[in-house]
C-alpha cells in the first residue's frame, strides 16, 4: 500500500520539486498551497498531483485541510515535509512589526500546527517520517532578516525536542537546512549580488532542488529509521559547524 506524502508550500520552487520527488517514488503525494492559484493549477495540471489550498499559519485551516487530504487520499498521512515559508526582509530597526509576525506565524507556527494536527496518528500507527526546512540562515544568521532567521532556527530547536518525544513511537523528526539553490526566488537576485554569493559558497555554485529533495527522499525512506533529530546541512560547504 502506497504511503501517503503531504508537502506544506508544495507547488512551487524546492516545495514542488519535493512534491514532485516523493510522486515519482512512489508515493501518494498532496501538495498544499495558499497563495498562487494558477501555479497551483498549473503544476497539478503537469503532475497529477493533487493540490489543496490553505494558510498553515492558522491551525484551523491545518485541521480542516488536513482533514480533506486524508478524506481525499484515503488514510492518514504517513510522511510530512514541513516547506511552506515567506520572507519579509528588513534591518530590524526598520522592520515593522507585522514582518516580523508574519514570518514567524508562517515559517515556524505553521511546523507547530502541522505536526500538532499529524502527530497523533503518527502515535496510533506506530510509523512516521517529519521534514521540517530549515535554512542556512537559521544556522549563521543573515542581515536583513532576523525574522526568517529566527523562525528557522526556532524549527530546528523545534525537531530536535519533537523527535524525542517521538523516538519511541517509530517516527523520526529531521530537518534540512538549504543554503541557496536555483529557483525563480534566486533568480530574481540582481546579478552582482548572485555573483557575491556565489563567491561565498565553496563548491562554486548555488544548489539544485533535486538535491533538496533527493535529501527529503533519504529522511522519509523506511532505511532511515535510525536518523532522529538531525539538522543536515545541504548548502555547498557555505557554513560548516
Amino acid at each position: 500500500m502506497k504511503k501517503t506524502a503531504l508537502v506544506t508550500g508544495g507547488t512551487r520552487g524546492i516545495g514542488a520539486g519535493i512534491s514532485k520527488a516523493l510522486n515519482e517514488a512512489g508515493y501518494s503525494v498532496a501538495a498544499n498551497y495558499n497563495g498562487g492559484a494558477e501555479t497551483a493549477k498549473k503544476f497539478h495540471e503537469e503532475t497529477g498531483i493533487p493540490v489543496f489550498c490553505w494558510d498553515v499559519s492558522i491551525y484551523e485551516s491545518c485541521e480542516k485541510g488536513i482533514a480533506e487530504v486524508c478524506e481525499t487520499l484515503g488514510g492518514t498521512i504517513d510522511v510530512l515535509v514541513n516547506n511552506a515559508g515567506v520572507t519579509r526582509d528588513s534591518m530590524l530597526h526598520k522592520m515593522a512589526p507585522e514582518d516580523w509576525t508574519k514570518v514567524i506565524s508562517v515559517n515556524l507556527n505553521s511546523v507547530f500546527n502541522m505536526c500538532r494536527v499529524i502527530i497523533p496518528s503518527m502515535r496510533d500507527k506506530k510509523f512516521g517520517r517529519i521534514i521540517n526546512v530549515s535554512s542556512v540562515n537559521g544556522l549563521k544568521g543573515q542581515v536583513g532578516q532576523s525574522n526568517y532567521a529566527a523562525a528557522k532556527a526556532g524549527i530546528i530547536g523545534f525537531t530536535k525536542s519533537l523527535a524525542l518525544e517521538s523516538a519511541s513511537k517509530g517516527i523520526t523528526v529531521n530537518s534540512i537546512a538549504p543554503g541557496y539553490i536555483s529557483t525563480e526566488m534566486t533568480e530574481a537576485i540582481r546579478d552582482d549580488i548572485k555573483e557575491q554569493i556565489r563567491a561565498g559558497i565553496p563548491v562554486g555554485r548555488f544548489g539544485r532542488v533535486d538535491e533538496i529533495a533527493n535529501a527529503v527522499l533519504f529522511l522519509a525512506d523506511e532505511k532511515s529509521s535510525f536518523i532522529t533529530g538531525a539538522a543536515l546541512n545541504i548548502n555547498g560547504g557555505q557554513y560548516l559547524q
